[in-house]
C-alpha cells in the first residue's frame, strides 16, 4: 500500500470516527432534575425519584408501561396456584450487567432482601409472607391472605443478582438512615435498559445503553447524564443554553419563557398527586384560643372550610391554570375514582358564615395551619392565600411554612392543626392506598398516615373488605363508596392535582406519565 493510499485510509477512519462520535454524542440525554438519587441500592429507600431513576438500571418481575397498566418484566406470566400462593414463571435467557445469568434464586434472594426489618422498602411487600423457588424460572410467593393489588406493590421492588451481592457483603439492604451504606449504594448489577458507568453523588451519574437487554427497546439513546441542580434558574439556563435537553421540574413560572424560547417547550399534564388538607380531629387543638372544645371535630366547622376555599382563584392566579381541581382524595386514573363525585361547587362565603354561625363560632376561632415550603408546587403561596380566604370567615389561621423535613416530623408526631400532605397513591395505583393510609382508624398497621385522628367504621370497615377482595368489580364499587363518605365527611378537604412539567429541547421525545417518572426506554433524540 502506497503512503498516499494509506493517508486516505486514514483520513476515512478519521472521517468515521467523527461521524460515529457525533451520532453517539447525538443519542446522548443529558438531564437534570432538582434533587440528586438517593443512592443506587433500590431496596435502602423509598424515594420516588430514586425509584424512577433506578428502573433503568433494575427491574421488577412486572413493571407499570407509559399507560401506567403493569406488564411482564422479568416474569412473563402468573397465576394464583392457591389463594395465597401466587406463581410467577420467569423469563430465561435474562443475564445481569455483568454478565451473570437470572434465576429463581435471584427472586428469592432480592425479595428477603427487600422485606428485611431495616429495608424502607417492606412497606412495599405488606402481604408477602416468604418466596419459594419451585424451579430455576419458577418462584412461588407466600401471601399472608388475598391481595388483589400483590402486582402494583411489584412494580416497585428490584431484582438483583444473588452471586453479586454475595461477593461484595450486600445481601442485606444500605441503612441510609442508620448511616451504614454497602456496596450497592454507589454501585449496582441489573438487568434494566442501562448499565451504572459512573456515579458521583451531587454531581453526575452516567449510564450508558445496555446492548444485551432482554427488551425490544424504542428509545435510540446510547447514554444518560444526569446531573442533580437544586436551582430553577440555573436548570433552566442550561436547557436554554443548549446544555441541557431534558429538565424536571419545570417551574409553572418559566413555563411561558421556555415555550417562547427558540428550540425549547414544555410537556404538561395533570400528575397524581393530590394536594388536600388534614385537619386534626382529635380531642384538642394545639394552637388554638380554644382549649376546651376542638371545633374540627364538627362536620359543619370542616365544611365551612372547605367552602371558603377558593379553588379557582388559586388554580388561575397561583397555578397558572396548570392544576385540576378536585372534589376527591384520589386522580382520575386511580381505580376507585367516579368522575360523578368529583363535581366541587364555587366558593361560597356567605354560606360558609352562615355554617360556622350554626355550628356555634359566629366569631370564628384560632388554629394552626402547618405547610411545607419546599415539597409541593407552588405549597406555601397556597397555604398563604387560604389563611387570606379563612380570615375573611372569621377564622384565624396560624401559618407555620417550614422546609419538607421539619413539616412532616411535625405532621407525623400528631401536633398539628391543620396541616398540607400530597398522596399520589404509589405504587399502588389504587384508592386502597388513601383509605389503608389517610382515612382508617390508626392502628394495627394501619392510618399511618393520619395522625388527624379521624375515624368512621363505615370506612375502615370497606378498607378491610377491600384489602382481600379478588374481584375487580366488587372492589372499585366498595372503593368508589368509601371515597363519597370521606367526601360527605368531609374527613380531609382535596384541593388539586398539580401538574407535571417536564421541559425537553426540541427532538426529545419522552412520553410523559401521570406517576412523574420519566421512562426512558421509551425516549428519543434527534
Amino acid at each position: 500500500m502506497t503512503f498516499r493510499s494509506k493517508l486516505k485510509m486514514g483520513f476515512a477512519v478519521a472521517a468515521l470516527t467523527s461521524v460515529l462520535a457525533i451520532s453517539a454524542q447525538a443519542n446522548t440525554l443529558r438531564m437534570a432534575d432538582s434533587t440528586d438519587i438517593a443512592a443506587m441500592d433500590p431496596h435502602s429507600m423509598t424515594e420516588s425519584n430514586t425509584i424512577g431513576f433506578l428502573n433503568h438500571v433494575y427491574e421488577g418481575l412486572v413493571r407499570y408501561n407509559k399507560e401506567l397498566a403493569v406488564e411482564p418484566a422479568l416474569a412473563t406470566s402468573w397465576e394464583f396456584v392457591e389463594p395465597t400462593r401466587l406463581r410467577f414463571t420467569l423469563r430465561e435467557g435474562v443475564t445481569f450487567h455483568n454478565g451473570n445469568p437470572f434465576t429463581a434464586e435471584d427472586v428469592v434472594a432480592s425479595l428477603e432482601r427487600a422485606s428485611a426489618d431495616i429495608s424502607p422498602v417492606k412497606s412495599n411487600l405488606p402481604g408477602l409472607e416468604t418466596v419459594e423457588k419451585v424451579d430455576d424460572f419458577t418462584v412461588d410467593l407466600i401471601l399472608k391472605g388475598p391481595d388483589p393489588i400483590v402486582l402494583n406493590y411489584l412494580t416497585n421492588i428490584h431484582i438483583l443478582d444473588k452471586e453479586w451481592m454475595t461477593e461484595h457483603d450486600a445481601l442485606m439492604p444500605a441503612d441510609m438512615r442508620g448511616g451504614r451504606e454497602n456496596y450497592a449504594v454507589a454501585n449496582s448489577n441489573g438487568t434494566g435498559p442501562f448499565i451504572l458507568e459512573s456515579r458521583q453523588p451531587d454531581a453526575r451519574t452516567v449510564l450508558t445503553i445496555n446492548e444485551g437487554w432482554w427488551d425490544e427497546p424504542e428509545h435510540n439513546l446510547t447514554r444518560i447524564e444526569f446531573s442533580p441542580i437544586g436551582s430553577d434558574a440555573t436548570r433552566i439556563a442550561a436547557l436554554l443554553s443548549g446544555e441541557l435537553d431534558f429538565i424536571t421540574p419545570a417551574p409553572l413560572q418559566d413555563i411561558d419563557r421556555i415555550n417562547r424560547a427558540e428550540g425549547t417547550n414544555v410537556i404538561v399534564a395533570p400528575a397524581l398527586r393530590t394536594i388536600m388538607l388534614g385537619l386534626n380531629q382529635n380531642d384538642k387543638l394545639f394552637d388554638s384560643n380554644l382549649t376546651e372544645v376542638n371545633p374540627l371535630q364538627d362536620k359543619r366547622v370542616r365544611e365551612a372550610l372547605w367552602m371558603a376555599i377558593d379553588m379557582e382563584l388559586i388554580r388561575k392566579k397561583i397555578m397558572r391554570d396548570r392544576s385540576r381541581n378536585s372534589n376527591l382524595l384520589v386522580a382520575p386514573p386511580v381505580p376507585g375514582y367516579d368522575a360523578a363525585l368529583d363535581t366541587r361547587p364555587a366558593a361560597d362565603l356567605e354560606q360558609a358564615k352562615a355554617m360556622l354561625a350554626e355550628a356555634g363560632y359566629a366569631d370564628g376561632f384560632e388554629v394552626g395551619f402547618d405547610c411545607p415550603n419546599d415539597r409541593y408546587i407552588n405549597d406555601e403561596e397556597i397555604c398563604q392565600a387560604i389563611t387570606s380566604m379563612w380570615s375573611r370567615l372569621g377564622v384565624k389561621a396560624r401559618l407555620n411554612a417550614q422546609t419538607k423535613s421539619k413539616h412532616f416530623e411535625k405532621v407525623l408526631a400528631g401536633n398539628t392543626d391543620i396541616y398540607m400532605v400530597g398522596w399520589d397513591t404509589l405504587p399502588m395505583l389504587d384508592t386502597f392506598s388513601v383509605l389503608s393510609a389517610l382515612l382508617h382508624t390508626p392502628g394495627d398497621r394501619m392510618g399511618a398516615w393520619n395522625p388527624a385522628g379521624y375515624s368512621n367504621p363505615e370506612v375502615d370497615a370497606l378498607t378491610a373488605k377491600i384489602a382481600t377482595e379478588l374481584d375487580p368489580a366488587k372492589r372499585t364499587a366498595m372503593m368508589t363508596e368509601a371515597l363519597k363518605i370521606a367526601r360527605d365527611d368531609v374527613a380531609m378537604i382535596p384541593l388539586h392535582q398539580q401538574p407535571l412539567a417536564w421541559a425537553v429541547r426540541d427532538g426529545v421525545s419522552i412520553p410523559i406519565t401521570a406517576d412523574n417518572k420519566p421512562r426512558l426506554w421509551y425516549a428519543t433524540v434527534d
